[in-house]
């Protein structure tokens, strides 16, 4: 192309690039492939999607794809006429299900043939275009994040001639929130090559691309966290592609949309030749109504042939299973979670309809892989003590017998390892617990079985007393500190007659006197220990609390109440009246301020610290009064009448205050023993007439009080 032409040629390509600015749609998806036609010649291939309810602007009239060498040099344009469009219909088709309205993806492929001869890295092939819809979730800013798709020609001494492979279908226009999704993503390969799939990142593209590209690599979409390339959307179990099928599963959990990149690459004879990657746009909504039966896949082999089918279909109101048993026409169920126990092992077909006869009916099937129960087990038996220590195994539990049995007893074992069902006289050269492993195959299963082997040593017995001295009935603390294999067995002797099989028991002595204890400690291997404490326990006399009161029913406006002394064998006494105070005189007066019932409670202790107490209750009756002078004299300030405040007894709830008689408040108090001095901001007021409000509530019954009046300030 002379330079002319060459200048041409691209003023024409901006001017292009100009009106594909004006006419940019809404992308939802798109791929990028090619076949190899013989002599040099590929037909690219590029399927472009995008949404046709919310992109209001056309296709392309013509796509521009470019081409790279190796080394990012540009190497030609393909120019490619708008071939028309088709709009995809619903995957979904139910009576009991409307599919939406406002979710619309249109299709368009576009093709040429190319001459491409072979070179050294082989040849880059991409194209580019904006936008995506502003209402995408898990990327950031994706009205202004475009998208750039890509295919590689591979050099020709890894593969010569190379078709790329294609994805078969494009994923449903719309999934359903909390429904599993099971799609078939896989890819076709002309060739025949190894194909492995993944969750990838997308790449974009500039805002406005041009019909000429900058060569790779490309940058890929902002991911908004917690959202990446292999967790591309809000699923739970998450969405996932197997690497070897291209099947995708996962159940979306969050309405909106999504977009997903899956990435297949392509190997022969081990080399990566190219590796495809396809975008597209997830549509979750919800899908009220809409059935879907869900047999949940087997997880547990070789576990006989009884059989708990569970589901998680939804929106199923009746249900109709087939068991696949061949040999019976029985085999149907119309339980939500049935159970079948099949005749023997082999493959089965299960079926579940739910809705079956109706219109709103769905059907799955699941296959089940049935063998006999293969459940290990051997009874380990009670642990020994080291200096006899010697072990017999038997294999029992759930097996056939045909297959083979592996023991493992360890290093420590006299026989570490055993291939026969019965094992007997094995020891072990040291203490401890040893786990014993059988493992048995047969019928293409395997399953095995551990339990512990206990060696212990000798115990040794000891324990202690939190206390040697202490008083009658007051609980003694024997505190196990035995060394040795646990569980033990205890049984303690208080040398009172008394015996406990407690680990760290409490023992009550009734009488005074001096008691020597002792332990006989065992374990479950058959060894044993004594222990005699050398302190002996002495338990000490109490003495004995009381008093009288006077009175014990009385008012409020009479609460003196008077205790006398009863106790004997005390040098100490103390009293708690039960409304906060208290006393170390057991003969005394107190006086109560508030009405209720009262817990008189007296502790006496003797001269070995032996404490005893006792209780009595006093009732005060509620009473009140009130009363409120008229005048006062802040002035002389002669310690009488001094300070204006009402007489009050047998209230709560109490509020006072004192305003000028243009309403202004000068004071306010909600404690009853607080009067006003006749001050308002450091000063004192001049001679006038005040008002007071008081209110509060009586004691007795509980009724509220309001008062209002004037007093008088005098000089």
């Amino acid at each position: 192309m002379n330079p002319m032409n060459k200048k041409c040629y691209f003023l024409f390509l901006l001017i292009s690039l100009f009106s594909l600015k004006i006419t940019a749609s809404h992308i939802v998806g798109g791929e990028l492939y090619y076949d190899c036609l013989g002599g040099n010649n590929y037909r690219i291939t590029l399927k472009l999607y995008r949404d046709c309810y919310n992109g209001q602007a056309p296709y392309d009239s013509v796509a521009y794809i470019s081409v790279f060498n190796s080394s990012g040099g540009f190497v030609d344009t393909v120019s490619i006429l708008f071939p028309g469009s088709v709009v995809l219909p619903p995957t979904i088709s139910n009576p009991c299900f409307t599919p939406p309205g406002d979710i619309c993806v249109e299709e368009a492929i576009y093709s040429a043939i190319v001459n491409l001869p072979p070179i050294p890295g082989g040849y880059d092939i991409a194209y580019q275009r904006c936008c995506r819809n502003m209402t995408i979730l898990n990327i950031t800013d994706p009205f202004n994040t475009g998208a750039t798709y890509m295919t590689h020609i591979p050099d020709p001494t890894l593969g010569s001639c190379n078709s790329s492979p294609h994805f078969a279908n494009f994923p449903p226009i719309f999934v359903c929130s909390g429904i599993p999704l099971v799609f078939d993503h896989s890819a076709v390969d002309a060739d025949g090559d190894s194909l492995y799939y993944e969750l990838c990142d997308p790449f974009t593209s500039p805002l406005d691309p041009l019909a000429i590209l900058d060569p790779p690599p490309y940058s890929n979409v902002l991911f908004v966290s917690p959202y990446s390339g292999s967790y591309p959307m809000s699923a739970l179990p998450a969405l996932a592609i197997d690497p070897h099928t291209g099947l995708m599963t996962g159940t979306p959990n969050q309405l909106g949309q999504w977009v997903v990149g899956v990435c297949v690459s392509e190997y022969r004879n081990g080399n990566l030749l190219n590796v495809s990657k396809r975008d597209f746009q997830f549509n979750v909504i919800d899908c009220p109504g809409l059935p879907v039966a869900i047999i949940q896949p087997q997880t547990t082999f070789c576990a006989g042939y009884q059989v708990d089918f569970q589901q998680n279909s939804i929106n199923g109101n009746s249900f109709q299973w087939t068991f696949g048993d061949p040999g019976t026409t029985s085999d149907v169920s119309p339980d939500y979670a049935p159970v079948w126990t099949y005749p023997d092992s082999g493959t089965y077909t299960v079926t579940l309809i739910i809705n079956p006869g109706t219109p709103c009916a769905d059907s799955t099937s699941e296959t089940f892989h049935l063998q006999h129960l293969l459940a290990p087990a051997f009874d380990p038996g009670p642990g020994k003590c080291f200096y006899n220590n010697s072990f017999d195994f038997i294999a029992a539990g759930d097996f056939s017998g045909n297959g083979t049995f592996n023991w493992d007893f360890g290093s420590h074992a006299s026989a570490p390892a055993a291939t026969t069902p019965n094992v007997n006289a094995v020891s072990f050269d040291t203490v401890g617990v040893f786990p014993v492993t059988l493992t048995v195959t047969e019928n293409g299963c395997t399953n095995q079985y551990t339990a512990n082997v206990n060696v212990s040593q000798q115990p040794v017995a000891a324990y202690l007393l939190d206390d040697t001295i202490v008083c009658q009935l007051q609980p003694v603390h024997f505190i196990d500190n035995s060394q040795g294999d646990r569980p033990f067995g205890y049984q303690w002797s208080f040398g009172d007659g008394t015996v406990s099989s407690e680990q760290n028991p409490y023992h009550l002595y009734d009488s005074t006197g001096t008691y020597a204890s002792s332990l006989i400690l065992s374990n479950a291997f058959g060894c044993s220990d004594t222990f005699l404490l050398a302190a002996s326990v002495a338990v000490m006399p109490l003495p004995v609390a009381g008093f009288s009161i006077t009175p014990r029913d009385t008012s409020i406006f009479y609460a003196d109440i008077g205790m006398t002394d009863q106790s004997t064998g005390g040098n100490g006494c103390f009293v708690d009246w039960g409304d906060g105070a208290v006393s170390v005189n057991c003969d005394t007066v107190h006086q109560y301020f508030r009405p209720g019932t009262y817990t008189i409670t007296q502790v006496v202790e003797n001269a070995s610290g032996c404490t005893d107490t006792a209780y009595s209750t006093v009732l005060i009756r509620p009473e009140f009064i009130f009363w409120v002078p008229n005048a006062f004299t802040p002035y002389q300030q002669n310690g009488l009448n001094d300070v204006f405040k009402p007489k009050l007894m047998g209230v709560h709830e109490y509020s006072f205050g004192i305003y000028d008689r243009w309403g202004e408040k000068l004071f306010e108090t909600t404690d009853p023993e607080q009067g006003w001095d006749g001050t308002f901001k450091g000063k004192l007021c001049s001679n006038d007439v005040y008002v007071y409000l008081i209110s509060f509530l009586d004691d007795v019954r509980n009724d509220a009080y309001e008062y209002a009046g004037h007093v008088v300030i005098v000089r």
